[in-house]
């Protein structure tokens, strides 16, 4: 499985600095992946769902860590070259839909 086109939307918020969407395999996408600045840095959050309980389920994710570390290697390298460009940051609401 290869990433093969990532998009980013930068947003003007605290913590959250980008939607994502990427596409694997030139067949799949996957919307409203987050660069998220945490407490330790920037990291990519997945899609999720807010439960009822106020809790959030990923709706999709790697199975495991090295298909992670590889998906957010290429995300947050395609993040740095969007603000790099200068890409003005859009309002949250807009970037998502």
């Amino acid at each position: 499985m290869e990433i093969t086109e990532v998009r980013v939307f930068p947003v003007n918020e605290e913590r959250l600095k980008a939607y994502v969407t990427i596409t694997l395999d030139a067949c799949f996408v996957v919307r409203d992946l987050k660069v998220i600045n945490g407490n330790t840095g920037l990291f990519v959050a997945m899609p999720a769902k807010r439960r009822k309980d106020g809790t959030f389920k990923d709706i999709a994710h790697p199975l495991n860590s090295e298909t992670r570390e590889r998906m957010e290697k290429i995300i947050l390298a395609e993040y740095e070259r969007e603000l790099a460009r200068g890409a003005p940051p859009t309002p949250a609401a807009a970037a998502s839909g």
